[in-house]
Order: C-alpha cells, then structure tokens, then sequence
C-alpha cells in the first residue's frame, strides 16, 4: 500500500494537520521523520494512506495548513518527492 508523508515544520503544525484530516474521516498518524528525508534535523509528519492524498490536500490547504514537502512511501519502503505536477 502506498502512504504518503506531510512534512510538517513543526509538531505543533503536525498535531493541527492531523486534526484537520481526522475530522475530514481521513486517517491521519503524527509520526518523526525519517533521517533520510530530514533537512533540518528532526521534523514531524503525518503518514495518511494513498488512497486520500487529493482530498488531504484539499482539506490542508482550507485549514490553512500547507505541508513544508510530500514525501510518496511504496510497498517496498522507498520515498520519491511528490509534487502537483505528477
């Protein structure tokens, strides 16, 4: 199953970005990083399912809430940078 991860500029940006999936029914984890996708030393995401990613974005950007970078997660645990354009 893919996942995607939001990386959040904060833990606090996080929680808020969970909260704003949770109540749209998309489930949403709050989780650290991966050290492979940190720029900045630790940062916090939310991991949502694939299946939700344009409906997720819609509700974070009406929240307020834009992720810092999008992170794609395959089956087989790599990550590719997601972007609009895709």
């Amino acid at each position: 199953m893919l996942n995607y991860l939001l990386i959040c500029r904060s833990v606090t940006y996080a929680q808020r970005t969970a909260r704003a999936l949770d109540r749209t029914g998309i489930t949403a984890v709050v989780t650290r990083t991966p050290k492979e996708l940190t720029i900045d030393g630790c940062s916090y995401c939310v991991r949502i399912p694939g299946r939700h990613m344009t409906e997720a974005l819609v509700a974070i950007k009406n929240a307020g809430l834009p992720p810092a970078r999008v992170f794609a997660q395959s089956e087989n645990g790599l990550f590719g940078e997601f972007s609009d354009e895709e």
